[in-house]
C-alpha cells in the first residue's frame, strides 16, 4: 500500500478494524496518526529543510480553514517536478494539521505555495522570503556543491544592487544595476556593461528572487571566475527603450560605451530581442546571450555580415520540456545556413525553460564576457541536438508516449473537454514519492510531457477537478487500483524489471485454495522457476511472500514486478531456483491463514520442502508485520525471515533464544523519510538490539512507502535466500 492510498483508507477506518487490516507491527503507529494532533503554535515555520535535503511541510489547519474556508484537499505547489517543472505535492490531514515530507531533492532553488481545492492559494506566513512578482510566493534554498554559485557570499564580499530610474517616452521606468565590490563611479577606466533583459511575465525583480543573479554574480566575482563589470536587470524593452536605458546607464555609472565593452542577454522572449538588437544595430553590443529563446528573428546570409562583429553569440535551452527547444534547434540550423559564428551550449538534459536552467546559463555566460576564453564548447554532461521534438498528434497513440530518453507525454480523451483542473499523479518526485503535474488544455484534451525520468517501474492516474480517474487509453490495468495505470522506463538501471525473452522466464499460476479463517475458497499466485521440474529428487525452496494492506495476492505481480525480477535473477545464476507463492494476506488471523490453509495448499500443489531451513517467509508493510507476527508465534517455522517497510512491534512475551536459534537471516528493509512507518522502523531497531535478537539492516532504501523501494528490497532479498 502507498502512502496516499494509506491515508486514504486510515481515515475511512476505525482503530478497532486496524488490528485486522495493519497487523500487531504497524498498529501502535496506525493508532498515533489517527489520534489528534497537538495544533502546530501560531509562528512554527510551515517548512523545514533537512541537512539530508528532505523538505517537511506542516500547515496548519486552522490556518487553512480561517483564510480559505472549509477545504478536501491542501497541496504545495512548486517547482519540485522532473527538470523543475511545476507540480503539486499533497499532504495529508493528519489531526489539525496538514502534513508531508518530499526528498531528497536536489540542491537548488525552490519556489512554492499552498493551495486548497485547486484555486485557493495562500502564502507560508512563516516564510519571510518573497517574490515581488508574485506576492504569494516563497522560497527556499537547498544547498550543495551544484548549487554553490547560488549561495550568499560571506557579508562584505559581495556587490551592491541599485536602483536606477530613468524615462522613456516621458514615462518613468526603473532598472536593477548590480555593482561589483569595490566599484568607484570615479574610477579612471570605466566598466564594461551586461544588461539582463526579462521575458514577457518575467519581471526584472525575478533576476534577484528567483534567478539569485546577485549571489551568482557576488561568488563569481568572489572567485575571480569574471571581469569586473556593471549588471543591469530590466524589464522587456523594444529598440527605443534599450536605447533610452544604455543612455541612462552611461550617465549614472562609470561605464565603458564601445561594443567591445557591452553585452546584453534575455531570458524567453527576450532571448530573441536580444539577438535582434544586435542584428537592427549593428556595433551595439559585442556579447549576446540567448536564454531558452522562444522566438527567433528571421537569419539570412546579410546577417552574417551584420553580426561579424560579434565576439560572442552562445546559444543555451533546455531539454524538449522547455518551450524553447525546437525554436532555439531552428536557430541553430538558421545561423549555420547563414554563416553566422555562434556557440552552443549544448541541450540541458534536466532542465526545462525555468529558472533553474537560466541560474545554470547565467554562470556559464558571464565569465566568457570582457576576456579570453580558451574553452568554446558546450558545458559538460550537455548534449546534442538530435531533431525537433513533435510528440505525435493528439489521439493519435495509446498515453503515455514515452520517449527513447525517458520524455513522457500523458494525454487524455475528450471526456475532460469541460474540466476545469486536471493533473497526472505520478510516482515521479525523488526516490519515488508522488507528484501531481498539472496538464495544458489541447483543443478537446489536455496534455504534457514531463522528463527525463529514470529508468523505472511508474504508476498513475488523472486527477480531474478533484475526482480520480483512469487513463483509459492505457490498456494496463492493477485489479486491486482500479484507477491506475502503468509504465516503464526501459533502461540498464531497470533491467530487472523488463520482461525477459519469451519463453525464457518461470511460470506464473494460480493456485485456489480453501480458507478456513475466510469460510471461502481464496487465490494465490505461485511462481515457479524456469525448468520447474515436480519429479526432482529434492524437494524446492519456498518463499511465502506476502502484500500490504489495502492489496491482495495480484499486487506482487502486477506492481512489484515480481515475475520479471525473479526471471532475470534466475537467469543471471543468482537466485537459488525455489518456488514462490504470493498468498491472501488479506484475513482475520494470519498465522492461521499461512499455517493451515496456504502452506499446505502449496505442498500439496507443488514440489516445495517442509523443512523450515527451505522456508522463507517475506511481507511489505502489512505483510511485513504478518511476517513478524509469525516469527514470534512460530520462532523456526520459517529459517529466513524479511520484513519490508514495517515495525516489530512489542517484545514482550517474545522467545529470544528460538528465534536466534532457529532463524538463518532475519533481514530488514525501510524507506527513508518519506516512509511513514520510518519512525516506528527505527523504534524497532532498538527494540530487537535490546532484545538480543539478530538481524540485517544494511541502512535505508531511498524512496517512500512504495513499490519503488519494495521492488528494490525484494531485487535485494531473493538473492541472499537457501543460501546459508
Amino acid at each position: 500500500m502507498t502512502s496516499e492510498q494509506y491515508h486514504g483508507r486510515l481515515r475511512r477506518l476505525s482503530v478497532r478494524r486496524l488490528s485486522a487490516v495493519l497487523g500487531a507491527g504497524v498498529i501502535a503507529m496506525a493508532a498515533s496518526l489517527l489520534a489528534p494532533q497537538p495544533a502546530a503554535a501560531a509562528d512554527t515555520p510551515w517548512l523545514d529543510v533537512s541537512p539530508d535535503r528532505y523538505a517537511s511541510f506542516t500547515v496548519p489547519a486552522a490556518y487553512v480553514q480561517e483564510h480559505l474556508g472549509t477545504v478536501s484537499q491542501v497541496v504545495v505547489e512548486g517547482n519540485f517536478g522532473p527538470s523543475a517543472s511545476w507540480a503539486e505535492f499533497g499532504l495529508t490531514r493528519r489531526g489539525d494539521v496538514w502534513s508531508g515530507v518530499l526528498g531528497a531533492l536536489t540542491p537548488g532553488l525552490y519556489r512554492y505555495q499552498v493551495t486548497a481545492d485547486d484555486t485557493k492559494t495562500i502564502k507560508d506566513p512563516t516564510n519571510s522570503t518573497s517574490v515581488a512578482s508574485d506576492p504569494l510566493l516563497s522560497t527556499f534554498l537547498v544547498a550543495g556543491e551544484s548549487a554553490r554559485w547560488l549561495a550568499d557570499a560571506p557579508a562584505g564580499t559581495g556587490g551592491t544592487v541599485g536602483t536606477l530610474t530613468y524615462r522613456v517616452r516621458a514615462e518613468q521606468r526603473s532598472a536593477l544595476v548590480w555593482t561589483p565590490p569595490g566599484y568607484a563611479a570615479k574610477k579612471p577606466k570605466g566598466y564594461p556593461t551586461l544588461f539582463l533583459e526579462s521575458g514577457d511575465g518575467v519581471a526584472a525583480s525575478d533576476w534577484l528572487d528567483l534567478g539569485r543573479t546577485k549571489q551568482i554574480l557576488d561568488n563569481l566575482s568572489a572567485a575571480g571566475a569574471m571581469q569586473p563589470m556593471v549588471v543591469v536587470i530590466a524589464d522587456s524593452a523594444d529598440d527605443r527603450e534599450l536605447k533610452d536605458l544604455r543612455k541612462a546607464v552611461a550617465d549614472h555609472y562609470r561605464v565603458l560605451r564601445d561594443p567591445a565593452h557591452q553585452a546584453i542577454a534575455g531570458v524567453a522572449d527576450d532571448a530573441g530581442r536580444a539577438v535582434r538588437a544586435a542584428l537592427a544595430k549593428p556595433g551595439q553590443f559585442g556579447y549576446v546571450g540567448w536564454f531558452s529563446g522562444t522566438s527567433a528573428p528571421t537569419i539570412d546570409r546579410r546577417d552574417a555580415t551584420a553580426l561579424h562583429h560579434l565576439k560572442l553569440l552562445r546559444l543555451y535551452t533546455g531539454n524538449v520540456t522547455d518551450p524553447a527547444y525546437n525554436t532555439t534547434y531552428r536557430l541553430t540550423k538558421a545561423l549555420d545556413r547563414a554563416g553566422v559564428r555562434f556557440e552552443f551550449d549544448g541541450v540541458n538534459p534536466d532542465g526545462g525553460g525555468n529558472w533553474t536552467t537560466w541560474q545554470e546559463n547565467l554562470v556559464d555566460f558571464v565569465p566568457r564576457l570582457f576576456g579570453h576564453v580558451s574553452d568554446h564548447g558546450p558545458s559538460p554532461g550537455h548534449g546534442r541536438f538530435t531533431g525537433e521534438f513533435t510528440p505525435p498528434p493528439a489521439g493519435t497513440t495509446p498515453t503515455p508516449f514515452v520517449t527513447e530518453d525517458g520524455f513522457v507525454t500523458f494525454e487524455t480523451t475528450t471526456d475532460f473537454a469541460d474540466a476545469q483542473h486536471v493533473t497526472v499523479w505520478a510516482n515521479i518526485a525523488p526516490g519515488g514519492s508522488w507528484l501531481r503535474v498539472p496538464l495544458t488544455r489541447d483543443d478537446d484534451r489536455w496534455r504534457a510531457t514531463v522528463g527525463p525520468l529514470k529508468p523505472w517501474f511508474y504508476y498513475y492516474r488523472l486527477i480531474v477537478d478533484r475526482v480520480p480517474f483512469k487513463d483509459v487509453s492505457n490498456p494496463t490495468r492493477v485489479t486491486t487500483e482500479p484507477m491506475w495505470s502503468t509504465f516503464l522506463i526501459p533502461g540498464p538501471a531497470a533491467r530487472l524489471l523488463t520482461d525477459v525473452p519469451a519463453g525464457q522466464g518461470g511460470t506464473v499460476e494460480t493456485m485456489t485454495y480453501a480458507s478456513t479463517v475466510a469460510g471461502q475458497d481464496r487465490t494465490a499466485l505461485v511462481w515457479t522457476p524456469p525448468g520447474y521440474d515436480p519429479q526432482r529428487a529434492q524437494p524446492y525452496p519456498v518463499l511465502y511472500l506476502q502484500h500490504g494492506g489495502g492489496q491482495n495476492y495480484t499486487d506482487w505481480v502486477e506492481m512489484g514486478r515480481a515475475k520479471q525480477i525473479l526471471d532475470h535473477q534466475f537467469l543471471d545464476g543468482d537466485l537459488t531456483p525455489m518456488v514462490v507463492v504470493m498468498g491472501n494476506g488479506n484475513s482475520s488471523n494470519f498465522n492461521r491463514e499461512l499455517l493451515e490453509n496456504i502452506v499446505p495448499t502449496a505442498r500439496s500443489r507443488y514440489h516445495v520442502s517442509s523443512d523450515p531451513s527451505q522456508q522463507a517467509l517475506a511481507g511489505l508493510s502489512m505483510g511485513g508485520g504478518q511476517a513478524f507476527g509469525v516469527l514470534k508465534a512460530y520462532p523456526g517455522q520459517f529459517a529466513y525471515v524479511a520484513a519490508f517497510s514495517a515495525g516489530f512491534g512489542s517484545g514482550a512475551g517474545v522467545d529470544v533464544a528460538a528465534i536466534n536459534n532457529g532463524t538463518r537471516m532475519l533481514r530488514l528493509y525501510v524507506g527513508d523519510q518519506t516512509d511513514f512507518v520510518y519512525p516506528s522502523f527505527m523504534a524497532s531497531l532498538t527494540t530487537l538490539d535490546t532484545l538480543g535478537i539478530r538481524y540485517e539492516f544494511d541502512g535505508v532504501t531511498p524512496g517512500p512507502h512504495g513499490w519503488d523501494v519494495w521492488q528494490k528490497n525484494l531485487i535485494d532479498l531473493a538473492p541472499r535466500l537457501f543460501k546459508r
